[in-house]
């Protein structure tokens, strides 16, 4: 096993869960697209519960990271050779990553209790924060997400500093933490999220009717039963369009929109369900479509936003929280609801008005959009910036 060279100090990269799975969540797209970025300049390390300490990921973990594999399960596997390799190491003594080699410690993925018990004790340690829906929509998240949440909240109090994907976001965590009492918590930035260069798809035959296409995995908060409602309510009333979906299937939270879309596919209705797309297909995806319908109740950032604006469409989403931060610099559709009315209200008067479109269209493709690279910088210019916290766990 290859130790972090003493000479050279090394920022530790946490993939602890991302590197155990080929599922490509908005998180795990976070996790791979800074270690593409961070390059050299850091060492992805792993917690492996079996040899109970951090280590550099093995070449099976690093394929995990590199693998394109869409509809691949989120949970994390461990084979039983390397769990077997694990418990040698425990068993042997064997060393792991050398924290006090390490020129910080940085996480983007939302930890595990192991992990939150197990930190580096190296300075600094950053985190990134996501989203707080899991407490602001219990109902809609799974009930594992609700019931670890407080805890995870809890172990980030033990950062030196945590940076947030939106300014929602931010302002969610600064606000409970000031509810629950904190002492002197860690700065906490907002520090929006990149997006991936364009990978322009070369046009095909052009469709007979408006493809909408709706990109993001079905579950609660994506809030597909109302956009499938809203699709019908245009239908029934004569609108001819093809509304195609992008994105795998939340087993807890995400059944009730997956019923209705076959049963809605049963009666005939134009609806294409895709799956999870290769990146390649999702940008043939959005070269095909009209526009985008985003209708995300709450969101941390809002990668398909972005990305649907990059690609030059536009999107139809809600005007509030982070999503609200992405819509108002042009390109989008914004909704004060996206109950069902409104977002027929939204598409049908969209499809009607194909010089919108091409207003919308334009406004997207003159962004100037963040990358990757922009953020990695910005993340690890404010990392430099931080204070040594006099007390921390």
């Amino acid at each position: 096993m290859r130790e972090l060279p003493r000479t050279m100090p090394t920022l530790l990269f946490d993939v602890s869960h991302t590197c155990h799975t080929r599922a490509r969540t908005g998180v795990q797209r976070v996790v791979r697209s800074l270690l593409r970025e961070l390059g050299d300049g850091a060492q992805a390390v792993t917690h492996d519960p079996y040899q109970g300490a951090w280590r550099p990921v093995e070449a099976w973990e690093r394929a995990n990271l590199e693998a394109e594999t869409p509809g691949a399960k989120r949970g994390a596997r461990w084979p039983w050779s390397a769990r077997l390799r694990g418990r040698w190491r425990r068993w042997t003594g064997a060393a792991g990553a050398r924290p006090a080699d390490a020129a910080g410690f940085l996480t983007a993925e939302i930890f595990s209790p192991a992990v939150g018990a197990q930190l580096p004790s190296v300075f600094p340690r950053v985190a990134v924060f996501h989203d707080a829906i899991a407490l602001r929509h219990p109902e809609l998240s799974p009930a594992g997400t609700v019931a670890r949440f407080p805890a995870y909240l809890a172990e980030l109090l033990r950062f030196d500093g945590v940076a947030a994907v939106s300014e929602d976001s931010r302002a969610a965590l600064a606000d409970y933490w000031r509810w629950a009492g904190a002492v002197s918590p860690p700065p906490v930035v907002a520090i929006p999220l990149g997006v991936d260069p364009v990978r322009r798809a070369v046009p095909g035959v052009p469709p007979a009717e408006p493809v909408v296409l709706s990109v993001g995995t079905l579950e609660g908060r994506k809030n597909h039963l109302a956009l499938l409602e809203a699709c019908e309510r245009l239908w029934a009333g004569g609108a001819r369009f093809t509304l195609r979906l992008a994105g795998g299937v939340q087993a807890e939270t995400g059944r009730q929109a997956h019923a209705r879309l076959q049963a809605l596919q049963a009666a005939g209705r134009p609806i294409r369900f895709d799956g999870a797309l290769t990146d390649a297909a999702l940008a043939a995806a959005y070269a095909e479509c009209a526009f985008t319908v985003y209708p995300s109740i709450a969101e941390g950032f809002g990668l398909p936003v972005i990305e649907s604006l990059a690609h030059g469409r536009p999107c139809l989403c809600s005007g509030r929280g982070a999503l609200g931060e992405l819509s108002r610099q042009g390109g989008c559709v914004a909704l004060e609801s996206v109950d069902p009315a409104t977002l027929a209200a939204a598409i049908g008067g969209l499809l009607a008005a194909p010089e919108e479109q091409a207003r919308l269209a334009a406004a997207a493709r003159a962004r100037n959009f963040r990358t990757w690279a922009d953020y990695t910088r910005d993340l690890l210019a404010w990392t430099a910036t931080l204070p040594r916290r006099s007390a921390r766990a």
